[in-house]
């Protein structure tokens, strides 16, 4: 369905061509009529970057880039860019598109990326669908196979996420998310596992069962399970993702417009971790990864919990509830405690958690912190740097923990307004015993309006940045 980045072939002598290239570069060897090379020259001499051409049978659009001062900045300003021609592509009907490069330093791949991510659009509810989709279809590039697979199942795994965020609760409640993790993980080859509010009892997931008290559907506990044959690592890395499908504050309702509106993102962190199951699925990535996502409501039904109520989590701890809305570390908490049944090597939580995070750096990066050793902090956040899906590391003193005291039971769900975001990580950290980080992509993970190729509603935040992880992960232990 999103698979458009092809590899050149020579079947259309009369593709539609973007050429990608530095100031100086060549154009001449581009089949440019002199007149075509004079006027190339002439948009360039006045700083004019972005160079298109009409040849009526096709269109050649010239995108020159500036040297700049690090890798990561290239790579996102290629995806800029290619943001950029595909609003062009589908303004001229485009449906067919081929990258050249014309200087040494190869971007094509990434501005392919570009245009794939801005060519996202979610119509399942219009009547005029048909009429309103974009006419590109196809991207070619001059790329291996192997290469061209993987951007293919990156892009494929965030355009799938962003499909979970922006559907609605009318469909997307917890049967059903657990029912799409299902689709999904047999289209590109995960497992998953749903566990139902019988077995979820069992288990004496106490948070999950709480948040869930309000509700009119029951909550399901989803495990997702990639392991090829040729796994590099024995211990699994652990994803978690909280799993909100719709949050209402519970009985400390949010108050509206702009706060209980967009609340239907709130399983974005779950969205991300099925986008990079089915990424890694896709890519045939030699990884051992596990998918933890708790779903449910948050609402305030007849048998909500309630402010002032002691919940037990699922290692026992007791939990006085200050507020209904705290729900996410409620139920990211029991997930926590099950991810050390697998030992794992690494645990990475994806949640949009906390107002505190948005606050703190706006949708610009990913608030970070945790327990991993600096080497693993190390290469995430140049992940993070290489894909802009950037790492904001926040201080984790023990201090912070003090905060969460209780007079009634082992630790509060909720701390001062002051550092609300690190006292969430800190009421996280109470319940792991390995290596682990927590992601609070509260900020990035919906949008208000476009942002280049992160569109209005749902982005995806989180996949980009644990595929290139993963990948380079692996790239080094063969």
């Amino acid at each position: 369905m999103y698979s458009i980045i092809h590899k050149v072939d020579e079947s259309f002598a009369n593709r539609h061509l973007v050429i990608l290239g530095a100031t100086d570069s060549d154009w001449s060897k581009f089949d440019l009529s002199s007149k075509e090379l004079d006027f190339v020259r002439s948009e360039l001499a006045k700083n004019q970057l972005s160079i298109q051409i009409n040849q009526y049978s096709r269109n050649v659009f010239i995108e020159c880039f500036n040297e700049q001062k690090t890798k990561s900045k290239t790579l996102e300003k290629a995806r800029e860019r290619g943001a950029s021609l595909t609003k062009k592509c589908n303004a001229a009907k485009i449906e067919a598109v081929e990258l050249l490069t014309a200087s040494d330093v190869d971007v094509s791949l990434h501005v392919a990326e570009g245009m794939a991510l801005a060519n996202y659009q979610f119509l399942k509810y219009f009547t005029d669908a048909d009429k309103k989709r974009n006419s590109l279809k196809a991207i070619y590039v001059q790329a291996d196979q192997k290469a061209i697979r993987q951007i293919n199942a990156v892009v494929s795994g965030t355009l799938h996420a962003r499909d979970l965020v922006n559907e609605p609760l009318s469909y997307l409640t917890a049967i059903q998310f657990s029912n799409d993790m299902v689709a999904l993980g047999e289209a590109s080859g995960f497992k998953v596992e749903v566990l139902h509010k019988k077995q979820i009892e069992t288990l004496k997931m106490g948070g999950l069962l709480a948040v869930n008290q309000g509700a009119l559907e029951p909550p399901t506990f989803n495990v997702l399970t990639y392991k090829p044959e040729n796994a590099s690592n024995t211990k699994p890395i652990v994803l978690v993702g909280k799993g909100i499908v719709y949050d209402t504050g519970g009985l400390s309702l949010k108050p509206t417009a702009n706060s209980m509106d967009i609340m239907k993102c709130d399983m974005g962190g779950g969205a991300s971790v099925v986008g990079i199951l089915y990424a890694i699925a896709k890519a045939e990535l030699p990884v051992y990864v596990v998918g933890l996502i708790p779903a449910t409501e948050n609402r305030p039904g007849g048998n909500a919990y309630a402010p002032g109520d002691v919940i037990r989590m699922m290692d026992n701890t007791s939990v006085e509830v200050l507020n209904t809305d705290a729900e996410g570390r409620l139920v990211l908490a029991d997930a926590l405690c099950y991810a050390k049944k697998y030992n794992p090597q690494l645990v990475i939580d994806f949640a949009t958690l906390t107002g505190a995070a948005v606050r703190a750096i706006g949708k610009y990066g990913i608030v970070a912190m945790g327990t991993a050793d600096a080497k693993v902090q190390r290469e995430l956040t140049k992940s993070g740097e290489l894909t802009c899906e950037r790492l904001a590391m926040m201080p984790f003193w023990d201090e912070y923990a003090d905060l969460l005291k209780s007079h009634i039971a082992d630790m509060t769900n909720l701390g001062p307004a002051e550092a609300g975001h690190i006292t969430a990580g800190k009421f996280l950290e109470h319940f792991t015993d390995y290596p682990w980080m927590h992601f609070d992509i509260a900020g990035p993970a919906f949008l208000s309006s476009d942002d280049h190729y992160r569109l209005k509603g749902g982005t995806g935040s989180g996949v980009r940045i644990l595929f290139d992880y993963l990948l380079r992960l692996t790239s080094r232990d063969q």
